[in-house]
């Protein structure tokens, strides 16, 4: 087996991985670059492999840094097959066409041409087929088999087995103590491992300290008066955060006010979440006990689901206080950018950073102290109060990424550490060297490694 690392080395984003056999040539998740820009240069660059040549892809999870790509690799003449978790498969179509819209208008202002269509997509989708859990797949010579990787619904881990040798792509792997679904799945047999590290050299808050610190933010904000904005993932974050937000407002832990969630996106998303949250394959025992005793887990008072951009200039004129949910995730697109443009420089207000923030976007410019930011062409001052709530990541830390390999480690003969800044890919890299004696690498980009 030949493995090329074509994205994902020494970067979070734009995961692309290329494995070979004499018999197959499959890839695993193709993801946009995210970073300084939504839309970086090297989205618009041709693949350095021929994507007609390519039998499937097999995608971790529907984040976009996971798939955004693959409608660019259908244009360019893709034509196998594509595999997933069947709820990756249902949020994917909402999710790239999305993407769509937001590269189509960043593709127009560097004056390049759009990388794809909404009708590339939805032709796209045809190719694309539902497994489940524990399900195997056959590509050529290569079986490939479905684990739960816990990071958001339907993340999935593959193991695949070719020429007498076992790989496994954990793809994102899941915090602890998720709210919603289930925990990251242990793979015990393999000969090789591609593992993230995302917060490979991090350890995540305490759960209830989480807890703790989000009922505090929300408190501290509502007494002064103020706009709560909170940039948020419309896939796991959004639906982390009304379970949440429900349960504090239903048991009366912080009083009512409204709550607005300003992302049509997240709300698509959001149905999603409920159509599979009765199926124990996905959603954790605790969730399912709540949902069949007939607490609506994903609503409550005071909750406004904005789908217009009426609706949604329409909470300007709301009093405050007030809680903002909006995409995207890092500030580097969607609605969040006007309330930030409105608010941040309030010195009642605050912003709440609950998920990773990229080197170079929006979010990681003012979570590093910024005292001023660009947002839609216009000069904005930062007074408002910065707050981060690392525990509410959706990824694994140092010690659970390094408890998952500690599973392989009598059979694992190396771990390729990939989908981190280098410091962190770094810092586990050398954790898992020295606690579990596994040859951990991290990877270059491109390179090309015989397994």
């Amino acid at each position: 087996m030949i493995l090329t690392f074509h994205g994902g080395a020494k970067s979070v984003t734009g995961a692309n991985y290329l494995l070979e056999t004499k018999n197959a040539r499959i890839l695993v998740d193709c993801g946009l670059t995210q970073g300084s820009r939504y839309c970086e240069q090297q989205n618009f660059q041709p693949f350095p492999y021929d994507p007609k040549g390519i039998q499937a892809v097999f995608i971790s999870h529907a984040h976009i840094d996971h798939i955004g790509r693959l409608p660019m690799l259908y244009k360019q003449g893709f034509r196998g097959e594509i595999y997933s978790s069947p709820p990756t498969k249902d949020m994917a179509e909402f999710l790239l066409l999305d993407s769509e819209h937001i590269l189509g208008k960043e593709a127009e202002r560097e004056g390049e041409r759009p990388p794809y269509t909404a009708s590339d997509v939805l032709e796209l989708m045809k190719l694309w087929k539902k497994r489940r859990y524990h399900e195997h797949v056959q590509i050529g010579d290569i079986d490939v088999e479905l684990f739960d990787a816990g990071h958001v619904l339907g993340s999935t881990s593959y193991r695949m087995s070719a020429e007498g040798k076992k790989i496994v792509f954990s793809g994102d792997l899941g915090n602890i103590d998720a709210p919603l679904i289930k925990e990251s799945e242990y793979i015990s047999e393999t000969d090789y491992a591609l593992v993230e590290s995302v917060y490979g050299g991090r350890i995540h808050e305490d759960i209830s300290l989480r807890e703790t610190k989000l009922r505090e933010i929300i408190i501290e904000t509502i007494r002064a008066n103020g706009v709560l904005m909170i940039p948020a993932f419309a896939l796991e974050r959004t639906q982390q955060l009304l379970f949440k937000l429900n349960e504090f407002i239903e048991g009366g832990q912080i009083p009512r006010v409204p709550v607005y969630v300003d992302s049509p996106l997240a709300i698509k998303l959001t149905a999603i979440y409920q159509k599979y949250s009765r199926d124990p394959m996905y959603f954790n025992n605790d969730a399912i006990e709540l949902i069949r005793g007939g607490d609506a887990i994903f609503d409550f008072p005071g909750l406004h689901l904005t789908l217009t951009t009426e609706q949604s200039k329409q909470i300007n004129d709301a009093r405050s206080p007030k809680i903002i949910i909006a995409g995207a995730g890092m500030s580097n697109g969607g609605r969040i950018l006007h309330h930030e443009r409105r608010y941040l420089s309030d010195p009642a207000s605050t912003i709440l950073f609950i998920g990773y923030q990229a080197q170079g976007s929006l979010g990681r410019i003012i979570l590093d102290g910024a005292e001023d930011a660009r947002i839609m062409g216009e000069d904005v001052s930062i007074r408002c109060k910065i707050r981060e709530i690392a525990g509410y990541s959706a990824h694994a830390d140092q010690n659970q990424l390094t408890r998952w390999v500690s599973a392989m480690k009598t059979s694992v003969k190396k771990i390729f550490v990939t989908q981190g800044e280098e410091e962190e890919a770094k810092a586990l890299a050398t954790r898992l060297g020295k606690e579990l004696s596994v040859q951990a690498e991290i990877p270059e980009p491109g390179e090309v490694v015989e397994l």
